[in-house]
């Protein structure tokens, strides 16, 4: 049994990894800002120990990793900028090795070291490259396209209207996964650390196009769903930033070896698109 710190714990990535790595047994110690949240007493009640931690405070980063075995890392932009999640992330790491950490496992984004030009892939690779020189036992994973986005935001905003507003031809594929395997992927390469250390992977579940999507999403809504390529023109009036990461979706994509992964790693659930679009509460989302 290890025990595994877990940052970003109370959101869906670091809840998801927390939530297998206490299935599988190991001792997890849930980092957050907000330790009396429901999300941190959800977790509590599963057998996690919950720990104040801040980014911006290195002190509570030292206290919070005292005699941890590994951790689990996540790092976002959206909040902040990209240059604080880059201080974020150097911060965060430079805390586990003052703490002795075993083994970090730092979840980026696909391509992002691919010099992308995308800002926020370019701020998680500046991580990756301080964690690599770091001198700690490193694995990065590297989702792709989140699927669990697609319950949020515009695209919740345009489904209640029967539109699946997305910013890519209806035929350009895409590569997806959810929180969950995420989690369950994470979980694996932090309980088999000989088998992961020093790995870089690129992690996806699933490969549609956005017509193929619009298609799911209606029968799971069992309503009428159409895509609708929203210019990019639009989206780069609101964020520069995701302009680019939906142009290089569009021009370049994602390739990441869905079928090989599933192969390799059957541990891991690999929901589908479908299967993930069929678990949502889509009555409770539309209504909110």
């Amino acid at each position: 049994m290890l025990t595994i710190a877990v940052t970003g714990a109370t959101g869906a990535q670091g809840g998801a990894t927390a939530r297998v790595l206490l299935t599988l047994g190991h001792r997890v110690r849930a980092l957050t800002r907000f330790p009396d949240g429901p999300a941190a007493v959800a977790l509590r009640d599963l057998g996690a120990e919950i720990h104040y931690a801040d980014f911006d405070d290195r002190g509570s980063l030292g206290v919070a990793l005292a005699g941890v075995d590994s951790l689990f890392a996540v790092t976002t932009p959206f909040g902040t900028d990209t240059a604080a999640e880059t201080r974020h992330g150097v911060t965060l790491i430079d805390a586990a090795g003052a703490a002795h950490v075993g083994h970090i496992v730092f979840t980026s984004a696909a391509h992002a070291d691919r010099a992308t030009g995308i800002p926020h892939y370019d701020s998680k690779f500046a991580i990756e490259e301080h964690l690599r020189a770091s001198g700690v036992p490193w694995t990065v994973i590297a989702p792709a396209a989140f699927m669990d986005n697609y319950a949020t935001g515009w695209t919740l905003d345009g489904l209640r209207d029967g539109t699946f507003a997305w910013p890519m031809p209806a035929d350009r594929p895409l590569t997806l996964i959810c929180a969950e395997d995420i989690g369950a992927f994470a979980a694996l390469a932090l309980d088999r650390r000989a088998e992961f250390a020093g790995r870089r992977i690129d992690i996806a579940a699933d490969e549609l196009t956005p017509d193929r999507l619009a298609a799911a999403l209606a029968v799971a809504l069992d309503r009428p769903i159409a895509h609708h390529e929203v210019p990019l023109d639009y989206v780069r009036g609101h964020s520069e930033d995701l302009a680019a990461m939906f142009d290089y979706f569009a021009t370049v994509g994602l390739d990441v070896d869905v079928s090989g992964l599933r192969r390799a790693y059957p541990d891991v659930a690999w929901h589908s698109f479908t299967d993930w679009a069929d678990a949502q509460n889509w009555s409770a989302l539309l209504a909110r």
